[in-house]
């Protein structure tokens, strides 16, 4: 369990809008993205701590709606994805899609080539963008890099980013601190304070989108140590209707 004191403190408990990543802080990561485990207890605990947020819970994340509606159900009240190029506002709500462009369909057939040339290498689609995974082959990143770097030249409506062991293709104008505000203007997270947990680079945008709202955000390598620790501390939180004494340390 986390056992640093905040600074600053978080809000209380009552006035907290909760927004999380999924992959490296809500779930452990998994060889290859489809191979993700939710705990058994977590969708309860997510439940639970839902109820004591009055629905102010939601995951924010790279992955598709469907992905993260099919591993956690309603246990998340709602859900921001493709880094904030769609959203999910309310269980049974239709995803809605900012005016974002999609990639051309050679932009796709290159990344399925360059999957097929380096085995165990995965094409991750999405509405709006494509992401490719090599967690399993860590020495093909630099090729897949440059490979999707030439599709990129001269575009000013795609850019390509870096996360864990992956590359991703996505229209400029979706991050996570947009997604952050996006979320933050819709109730029931209308009025609080964002704190936001996340684990890569590409949640920097919304740990300083948080702080800028007057909430917090934190690291979970830093706060927690692991995604373990971070469903530990929200247990605590489901089971206790509180902070944990011990509340982890802010990143701002």
């Amino acid at each position: 369990m986390p056992r640093l004191t905040l600074r600053p403190p978080l809000p209380p408990l009552d006035r907290v809008a909760l927004l999380l990543d999924l992959d490296g802080t809500l779930l452990d990561l998994a060889p290859r993205p489809d191979a993700v485990v939710v705990p058994t207890d977590l969708p309860k605990a997510l439940r639970t701590l839902r109820r004591r947020l009055d629905d102010a819970l939601a995951v924010i994340t790279g992955r598709p709606v469907e992905t993260v509606d099919a591993l956690l159900g309603d246990a998340i009240f709602a859900v921001a994805g493709e880094h904030g190029g769609a959203f999910r506002y309310a269980p049974g709500r239709a995803v809605e899609r900012p005016a974002l462009p999609s990639p051309p369909p050679a932009w796709l057939d290159t990344a399925e080539h360059l999957a097929a040339t380096h085995p165990g290498v995965l094409l991750e689609r999405k509405a709006r963008g494509f992401a490719l995974h090599y967690r399993a082959v860590p020495a093909a990143g630099t090729e897949l890099r440059e490979g999707l770097a030439r599709l990129l030249t001269g575009s000013q409506d795609f850019e390509l980013l870096q996360a864990h062991l992956l590359w991703e293709v996505r229209p400029r104008g979706a991050d996570k601190g947009k997604a952050v505000a996006t979320l933050m203007d819709h109730a029931p997270f209308r009025g609080r304070l964002p704190v936001f947990l996340g684990d890569d680079v590409t949640d920097e945008d919304a740990i300083s989108a948080a702080a800028a709202m007057g909430g917090v955000g934190l690291r979970v390598q830093d706060a927690f140590g692991d995604a373990a620790g971070v469903r530990a501390w929200l247990q605590a939180i489901a089971s206790n209707g509180d902070w944990p004494c011990g509340s982890p340390t802010s990143t701002r």
